[in-house]
């Protein structure tokens, strides 16, 4: 701090401030060309750090490199508000049984703190930027604009309904968006489990035998936890599948069926020593049935389980044959679907918190986690453990409380990627990539990372069950699960609500007022819209949208343009705020809501650690 800086810097922030110098530059640009940046929010959640400086100041050195070029610039520094963060620090500061009201008034209360604090640090940088208009996702516009946004949406038919697996936390008890995930390494029990033959004369007949001892079929899994889920054996119809006899009494009895290429290497795992009896081709292993490993345990799993086709089983781990939970595999779920089973007929017994439910046989109450050294004692008093084994792999966390994360089937409402919109021929998966080719990415590899991001994506789960977000304004039958028919119309007169009173007036909206004689018969939502949804709509209502359709929401002395010339991020927002915008630009306008993007990495230790 030389120079006296230690004084004479507070002094030139205070000059900046005083003198209006953003805004005299404007005035005097305003007939000039307008160049936009449009912030990526920061979290409204602790102190500012050096990547939230290096963030600033890049977008600062690009605002006064255009202000030399002759641009009238626009920059607007906004505030992501709303979703789980604020809501745990409020539960650590005042404890966990707050009512839904307390919870909002005091997130609210915290998030303009914290927003103070962030604002007053981010003016010591000697940023350029439009501070006195600074937006938030939580302003009662902001949250009023994100319920005009989802209505544009739901008119043009990308929202649904229904009961899929999605990433779960049961620290948060919500779903969680890709953007919410990461991977870290975990051990686990790793285990080969035994389904024993219930159709030997059709195994006898498949594989032209005349004769045929006691088997199974043989699956691997790391997730033993589900095995008391489980409904059905996946295989693929094109690999070829080996009764193979082994030259030890098992357990699992002396044949094993499983993929021929796994044959050596398995047998080797086990250390037995077998030949082949007999291959075929998987789509001739049609109607074969198996007992589930627990059938002589319990009435509940005394059943016979089926074999059905997934052209998602590999040859790369296992046995080539996997066992399948449809409540707790995005692919499970999809075969099962692809044979006709409805919701209702999915055994999904792990509750919100993580534990099984209680008149679940054997297993009741006990959270998944321990369940497993339970589960895996008893496949092996059944006969039914073939091998167990520890295994190191990459598992997703829960980015906030980094603890595990499962796929669970539970009711959300999504965006659908693969959904034709009423009003349009492209998809809104095939919208998003084909806008790729006409932004320009700094570094150009950006490209290429969106583009994965993008092309393997799941449909976006919008919603969650959280009580500091912005609440899905639904109204929805209590018997049949369905909207009410004039939702889109009620939207519009509960985004007024919003734009007067918050969020906060959710609570309050009488049922009757809408609904008149109906009101009995339906209830109000719950669910609150995915944060990213939050950032991921601020293109529209803070830059006026393509056609100026949010112009509302802007102040007349804050002029701008849609899109913004550049965005400037971390590269894990290729993931996150970048996805986000461009899906929920491409729902509205077809269009990208950027002409370029510009990524930065982290500021690391010498450990590479942030």
């Amino acid at each position: 701090m030389k120079g006296n800086l230690a004084n004479r810097e507070p002094i030139w922030i205070k000059e900046l401030e005083d003198n209006h110098v953003y805004q005299e530059i404007k005035n005097a640009r305003q007939d000039n060309k307008i160049f936009v940046i449009h912030d990526g929010p920061p979290y409204a959640n602790g102190n500012i750090h050096i990547g939230h400086a290096v963030n600033k100041i890049l977008k600062d050195i690009v605002i006064k490199d255009r202000i030399l070029s002759g641009y009238n610039p626009h920059y607007v520094p906004g505030w992501d508000c709303h979703g789980m963060p604020i809501e745990i620090q409020i539960e650590k500061k005042f404890g966990k049984h707050l009512s839904i009201q307390d919870i909002q008034k005091k997130a609210r209360a915290y998030a303009l703190e914290q927003v103070n604090y962030q604002l007053n640090d981010f003016k010591r940088l000697g940023i350029l930027a439009d501070w006195n208009h600074s937006y938030l996702t939580m302003d009662f516009k902001s949250e009023a604009n994100e319920i005009r946004v989802l209505r544009k949406i739901m008119e043009k038919g990308y929202l649904y309904h229904g009961l899929k697996p999605v990433a779960w936390c049961f620290d948060c008890c919500s779903a969680l968006s890709e953007a919410e995930l990461e991977y870290a390494d975990r051990i686990d029990d790793a285990i080969y489990v035994s389904f024993r033959f219930a159709n030997k004369d059709k195994l006898l007949k498949v594989f032209n035998l005349n004769s045929i001892e006691e088997g199974s079929v043989i699956i691997w899994t790391t997730t033993p936890w589900t095995i008391p889920s489980n409904q059905a054996i996946n295989i693929h119809p094109e690999i070829a599948y080996s009764l193979v006899r082994v030259n030890s009494e098992t357990s699992c009895g002396r044949l094993f069926l499983i993929a021929k290429d796994r044959v050596s290497i398995c047998l080797k795992n086990w250390k037995l020593q077998g030949n082949i009896l007999g291959t075929v081709l998987g789509k001739f292993l049609k109607g074969i049935e198996f007992f589930h490993p627990f059938s002589m345990m319990s009435d509940y799993y005394n059943k016979k389980i089926p074999i059905y086709f997934g052209d998602y089983v590999s040859l790369e781990t296992g046995t080539g044959v996997v066992h399948s939970a449809p409540a707790y595999g995005v692919e499970d779920f999809t075969v099962w679907k692809t044979y006709g089973m409805q919701d209702h007929d999915i055994i999904n017994p792990v509750r919100h918190d993580g534990k099984f439910a209680n008149d679940l046989p054997i297993f009741g109450g006990l959270s998944i986690w321990e369940a497993n050294s339970l589960i895996i004692s008893k496949l092996k008093e059944t006969g039914s453990l073939l091998q167990k084994n520890k295994i190191s792999h990459s598992y997703m966390h829960c980015w906030r409380h980094k603890t595990p994360a499962i796929f669970r089937a539970t009711k959300q409402w999504f965006i659908g990627m693969d959904i034709f919109p009423k009003d349009g021929e492209k998809t809104l998966r095939q919208n998003a990539l084909s806008n790729l080719d006409k932004i320009d990415f700094y570094p150009s590899s950006g490209r290429d990372r969106l583009y994965f991001m993008i092309v393997n994506r799941p449909d976006w789960t919008l919603s969650r069950q959280r009580q500091w977000g912005v609440p899905m304004g639904f109204f929805i039958h209590k018997k049949n699960g369905k909207l009410h028919p004039n939702t889109i119309e009620f939207l519009n007169k509960i985004a007024d609500h919003f734009e007067n009173g918050g969020i906060e007036n959710w609570q309050f909206l009488n049922k009757h007022d809408f609904l008149g004689h109906e009101s009995n018969n339906y209830k109000k939502s719950s669910d609150t819209l995915d944060v990213w949804f939050d950032s991921g709509s601020t293109h529209i209502y803070v830059l006026g949208g393509k056609n100026g359709d949010f112009k509302s929401s802007i102040r007349n002395d804050r002029e701008s343009t849609w899109p913004a010339d550049l965005c400037i991020e971390g590269s894990d927002q290729h993931r996150g705020w970048f996805h986000s915008s461009l899906l929920t630009s491409c729902m509205l306008y077809n269009k990208a809501p950027y002409k370029a993007l510009l990524t930065h990495g982290f500021v690391v230790d010498g450990k590479g650690k942030k």
